[in-house]
């Protein structure tokens, strides 16, 4: 008989496993983290510009507050309401979602969300079962890959650089695709490149899905920042044909401004929202009624308050992609949605800045908040490391100032 002493389980005393395996590999928001740290400069004094968070820097449209400010005086917000939202809302969205894609649904086929990350996790957990495969085109939001794996699923990731303006092909997708794939995600307008996919290469990638027999999850958070008259549409509108298979994501964050009040919906096949609604109902019951109630007003109410803001994301568009392209080593493509810039700058790698070796766009993005007070996102957050992504829905002033700390440190 050995003497060796008798193998103990790894975690016998469960007080050692503090963090179940499931949650403690997910990552942190990269977007959320650079926004906390820049905010935490701010508050020690330090004149920090920030282009991390993608938040408009607008206030919510007074007649959405006004509404939201009686709603709150009204007992019946006071109280549960329907886990899947409140039916006004869910009229209001079938309605909205009608004017501005065409696509024409019931209320069984919507979900009202606290947000649009909620809604892209409930549609991932009512969608994939273990060892299912997603698709993510790169670069991709940093929620995506974290989703899908808390849902169970492998996220499977197919790069597109800037020489193909960050669109994937048909082509990658095929080479991509396994038995295993049951799920294509597809964002357009992207975060975090602003690309765009034009009505034929959507319809293509249509094509492919249903040859397939694929789901498409197809995020719509940034329909209304479309610039330069893109020809461009709604994936599930283009192909039809792929309306049982598909679910479509969206809120009132980017649109309205209003990314703290929480808003957003998934809507899909009624078995489908079914699902996620039970999920729902054990997770977090209905969405803020207040909330809600806000969201009403923003949807009924009409789109000049959002053209306002789209005229002012459209004149920085233009003003953070020029002034980036005068920095020697930076590539910065013209985004043609959303409201971010995604410039390569691989350019600067590889090289000494001020004496210290810079190999990354990580190290690249903590030397510039270090040494310009300048945030940004570096690209190894969105899959594609040897980039950095600045969001300009910020201030005028402020996007001047911080690109041009920038073209001082790299002059």
């Amino acid at each position: 008989m050995s003497d060796a002493p008798a193998p103990q389980p790894s975690s016998s005393n469960p007080r050692d496993r503090r963090v179940s395996h499931r949650i403690g590999a997910i990552a942190e928001s990269a977007t959320l983290k650079v926004d906390a740290k820049a905010k935490a400069l701010k508050a020690e004094g330090r004149p920090v510009i920030g282009f991390g968070a993608g938040e408009p820097d607008f206030a919510t449209p007074g007649y959405i507050v006004d509404v939201a400010a009686e709603a709150c005086r009204d007992p019946r917000n006071h109280r549960y309401t329907p886990a899947g939202g409140l039916p006004e809302l869910k009229k209001a969205i079938i309605a909205k979602t009608k004017r501005d894609s065409g696509l024409e649904v019931t209320p069984a086929q919507v979900l009202v969300t606290n947000g649009g990350k909620q809604a892209i996790y409930a549609a991932f957990a009512a969608m994939i079962d273990p060892g299912d495969e997603v698709i993510v085109p790169a670069p991709y939001w940093t929620t995506y890959p974290e989703a899908i794996q808390l849902a169970g699923g492998v996220a499977v990731e197919v790069l597109a650089d800037e020489t193909q303006d960050y669109k994937v092909t048909v082509e990658q997708l095929e080479a991509a695709r396994t038995e295993s794939t049951k799920v294509l995600l597809f964002v357009s307008p992207s975060n975090p490149t602003g690309a765009v996919y034009t009505s034929d290469e959507i319809r293509a990638i249509g094509e492919w899905v249903e040859e397939h027999n694929l789901w498409v999850l197809t995020d719509e958070i940034y329909e209304h920042l479309v610039y330069d008259g893109v020809d461009t549409g709604s994936m599930p509108v283009l192909c039809p044909y792929l309306q049982d298979n598909c679910v479509v994501v969206n809120g009132v964050a980017k649109t309205y401004a209003m990314t703290g009040w929480r808003v957003g919906w998934m809507i899909g096949p009624a078995d489908l929202v079914k699902a996620a609604t039970n999920l729902q109902s054990h997770a977090t019951s209905n969405v803020a009624n207040v909330s809600q109630r806000a969201a009403i007003a923003a949807l009924e109410g009409d789109l000049s308050a959002v053209d306002e803001m789209k005229t002012a994301f459209d004149r920085r568009r233009k003003t953070i992609v020029a002034m980036l392209n005068e920095i020697d080593g930076v590539i910065c493509p013209t985004p043609l949605g959303a409201f971010y810039a995604y410039p390569s700058v691989k350019g600067l790698l590889g090289k000494e800045h001020d004496g210290q070796l810079i190999e990354t766009s990580a190290d690249l993005a903590t030397y510039i908040l270090d040494k310009a007070e300048v945030a940004v996102v570096p690209g190894e957050a969105f899959g594609s490391p040897g980039y950095l992504r600045l969001s300009y829905a910020l201030g005028d002033d402020d996007l001047v100032e911080g690109v041009t700390r920038l073209q001082k440190l790299f002059a």
